[in-house]
């Protein structure tokens, strides 16, 4: 399977073993919760993953490398107890709680989540003294003298021993007490990943070209080749750092990522084709309606590759000012749920001061705040959620020194100046719209004008329906050009269920 096959197979189990009866046990016991191990090679986004699922189901996460962890790190230190049996005194030998233990109990205390997910990696690769403890963990949910705590669900990971040579293969009464969740790269699952999180165009557009090289490791004479996701994540960002400052992009940093040398020479020249692109054709002025004139018949005569190219810049630049918006719609519903609670808040109050609606504000501020906290501390708050919440904080932090300032005699005042900075943001977000929704429709003039009906359009159609903003998008606002082609489209596939139909009756 895939890696977002098990990402929805891992939610699933977790939602299963959280599940509750009437009298607020769990379910399914302790005992008999299997902890999930994924199997895969390494750098295809296994932690990744554990986050994004602790992070949509709002729980906690607390992850280890077992790698790290000896039998003493693991199980806890050993200590003398002194004991008394039937008029005897012993001493005896007891162990301190895990650090693996203690760091869930912690994260509870801080973030105030009491459910989670103790995610163990490289569990297949634990010390040689630390491996006969762990049958008893992955059956009883112990290290040492003490158990994971309930609410917590266990998933491992580990990489195949060719992958790794410190891999200890789990015999089959290991094996029995686990659910086993093999996973290998997909490259479309991973580009709806690399959309979302803004990889740089130049990576997922050479990808779209050499499928192959996406994921690789092969040994040659002079050693192990290999291309993972995390390399090609990692030298994203690095790529649009070095953009940022100015420096050119050389093979020689291209390799530190990407340890094959075909691939390196590639892409390296790919991205200098791509830069190219990029000056001839200037994306940002045909989504604003500015299309160089020369560039829709550029690209008429351009190979397949720079046209898929092309399409690569002009639908990523679209899907991320797309993507900015929704955060924005996101952003503004937040404050709508802060206006009504103040405005509720005040109602309630016969005669209201400008500082009852200060110390409400203040609740909100402090309350945004410490809920930020608590998801950080649980690690489980996602880097949108991150930026919503501190813009939502930072909008309320304005209001309340605007209202510090400013003379209001009142808390209605106070609650009006409120309502229209909020007006003003909602101004703001429907203007923005209205320039998303002219981008949307010069993209699509454009490739019709220059492709027509060809697989170019065909590419724009699909991405703009499986792009979770961009369907989000046209559904709230719609797209003329997309509802047209979309209706086109259906009638083509009914007219070639059709033919398929007359031909299998042999007339």
């Amino acid at each position: 399977m895939n890696i977002k096959q098990a990402k929805e197979y891992i939610k699933d189990s977790v939602k299963l073993y959280l599940k509750k009866d009437a009298e607020g046990e769990y379910r399914i016991p302790v005992v008999r919760q299997r902890p999930i191990f994924l199997l895969g090679a390494p750098g295809i986004g296994k932690t990744a993953v554990m986050e994004q699922i602790a992070q949509e189901m709002g729980i906690a996460l607390v992850s280890y490398s077992m790698t790290h962890h000896t039998r003493q790190s693991a199980l806890g230190l050993p200590f003398i107890s002194h004991k008394e049996y039937e008029g005897m005194s012993y001493d005896i030998s007891e162990y301190t709680m895990s650090e693996i233990i203690a760091s869930i109990y912690e994260v509870m205390r801080e973030s105030g989540i009491k459910e989670g997910i103790l995610f163990l990696d490289e569990i297949n690769c634990v010390s040689e003294t630390l491996a006969p403890s762990m049958l008893q963990f992955l059956q009883y949910k112990v290290f040492g003298r003490h158990k994971v705590p309930e609410g917590w669900v266990i998933v491992t990971a580990g990489n195949p021993p060719e992958y790794n040579k410190s891999v200890r293969e789990f015999d089959i009464v290991t094996l029995d007490r686990m659910k086993i969740l093999e996973v290998e790269a997909d490259y479309n699952v991973w580009k709806e990943y690399a959309r979302e999180r803004n990889l740089h165009t130049a990576i997922i557009n050479y990808l779209d070209m050499k499928k192959e090289d996406f994921y690789q490791v092969e040994t040659t004479v002079r050693g192990k080749n290999y291309i993972t996701a995390r390399g090609w994540e990692d030298l994203s960002t690095m790529i649009t750092l070095y953009e940022e400052e100015g420096l050119k992009v050389e093979e020689s940093l291209v390799e530190q990522y990407l340890r094959n040398p075909r691939v390196v020479k590639e892409f390296t020249a790919y991205y200098d084709l791509y830069q190219k692109y990029k000056k001839d054709y200037r994306v940002e002025d045909i989504l604003s309606g500015n299309a160089p004139a020369q560039a829709g018949e550029k690209a008429r005569k351009a190979d397949f590759d720079e046209r898929l190219s092309l399409m690569g810049m002009l639908i990523d630049h679209m899907q991320h000012t797309i993507r900015e918006n929704m955060e924005q719609f996101d952003y503004i519903n937040h404050l709508l749920v802060h206006m009504k609670a103040l405005r509720n808040s005040v109602a309630e109050k016969e005669r209201t001061g400008a500082d009852t609606v200060l110390a409400l504000l203040g609740k909100q501020i402090e309350g945004r705040q410490k809920g930020m906290e608590a998801l950080q501390k649980a690690g489980s708050l996602s880097d949108q959620e991150k930026r919503k919440q501190r813009s939502v904080i930072r909008f309320l932090e304005r209001c309340e020194k605007d209202i510090r300032l400013g003379d209001f005699t009142d808390g209605q005042a106070a609650m009006q100046a409120l309502k229209e900075a909020y007006e003003k943001e909602v101004s703001a977000y429907k203007q923005a719209t209205g320039q998303v929704q002219k981008k949307l429709h010069y993209l699509f003039a454009f490739v019709e004008d220059t492709f027509g009906s060809g697989n170019e359009l065909l590419i724009l159609m699909t991405e703009c329906t499986v792009n979770r903003d961009s369907a989000k998008f046209i559904a709230m606002y719609g797209c003329e050009e997309y509802e047209r082609h979309n209706e086109e489209m259906m009638i083509s596939e009914r007219n070639d269920a059709i033919l398929e139909q007359i031909a299998a009756l042999e007339l």
